[in-house]
């Protein structure tokens, strides 16, 4: 006999809307939470939204941070951040580190008059040292790309929401833009508060993100509508309900195959895009969240049209009460 694994029962009999209050004001808790932390803390942009040159080097010998910083003093290039970089897939003699040199004017970053001075000076102190990638991003190209950024996700927002609108009702095109909003914001929030570098690479993460939450979105709304045509009489509450209890093994089957190959990429993926699956990868648990404790919990309280013939002005549309 084959075995075949369940992450939970074929069929289930949850409640989710039992704990609508608790989850429904955890989610705008956090979302104030991530507009305060991000207004205070502010955002670790990293060299694509702030301008200036970053300078990757690799080397057999231990980075000693004190001593390649005391080789690029007097060399009048302004903010420089160097930082050793420590990852588990490295070789044992493979010692990195990241150089960041701010942007000097509006108009570029260093030279490469200055990006050959800087190399030269720390193979003076060691070297084996190679460069095995250099980044130059202008002033005016970063704040350029922050509002294309911004527009970006924007128009990922909008588009699905027009998207959902035509195939389902406008209730559940709020409900969807108002839970793709909560995880971005979640997630913007997330970086401000443990300042992890914020680049283009997050804005693809995020941009991800918005596919995958309104992939599992649609899947319950899209039982919803059938149940809803099947279970004419049924209130909305139970209808919603019984759509993610059949929806819950197809949700869960889903997350966690992802989980498996974006875990893995996390620990064996190398730093470089340790920050994009991070973010795709908290993603991931906040949309699928969000799918089934945020959007449909809109849809109940701004009620569906059921359809049917109208025997007076309320006999088609149920609202539902206020109470999840």
């Amino acid at each position: 006999m084959a075995f075949r694994l369940k992450l939970c029962p074929a069929k289930t009999n949850i409640d989710f809307f039992a704990a609508a209050p608790v989850t429904f004001g955890a989610s705008v808790v956090a979302m104030i939470a991530s507009v305060i932390i991000w207004a205070v803390m502010g955002l670790n942009f990293g060299i694509d939204f702030r301008g200036g040159t970053t300078i990757r080097t690799e080397s057999t010998q231990v980075v000693d941070v004190a001593t390649y910083r005391e080789a690029l003093q007097g060399m009048n290039l302004g903010d420089i951040s160097i930082t050793e970089v420590f990852d588990p897939g490295f070789r044992a003699d493979q010692h990195v580190a990241m150089i960041r040199i701010g942007a000097q004017d509006e108009t570029q970053s260093i030279t490469p008059e200055q990006i050959a001075s800087v190399e030269a000076a720390l193979k003076t102190v060691d070297p084996a040292i190679t460069f095995p990638s250099v980044e130059s991003v202008g002033p005016k190209v970063s704040a350029e790309l922050i509002w294309s950024a911004i527009l970006a996700v924007a128009a990922g927002c909008v588009g699905i929401g027009i998207y959902i609108w035509l195939r389902f009702e406008w209730q559940f095109a709020l409900g969807s833009v108002a839970a793709l909003f909560h995880d971005v914001l979640v997630t913007i929030g997330i970086f401000s508060l443990f300042q992890i570098k914020f680049d283009l690479t997050t804005i693809a993460a995020l941009l991800t993100i918005l596919g995958y939450s309104i992939n599992d979105t649609v899947v319950v709304f899209d039982r919803l509508r059938e149940n809803l045509v099947k279970y004419k009489t049924m209130p909305l509450r139970d209808v919603m309900n019984l759509s993610v209890n059949e929806t819950l093994s197809r949700t869960l089957m889903t997350v966690m195959t992802t989980l498996i190959a974006l875990v893995s990429l996390l620990i064996f993926g190398g730093d470089v895009i340790r920050g994009f699956i991070f973010a795709i990868t908290f993603g991931v648990l906040i949309g699928t969240y969000s799918s089934i404790y945020m959007a449909k919990n809109i849809v109940l309280y701004l009620g569906v049209d059921r359809g049917g013939p109208k025997k007076d002005n309320r006999a088609g549309t149920q609202f539902a009460k206020a109470d999840a």
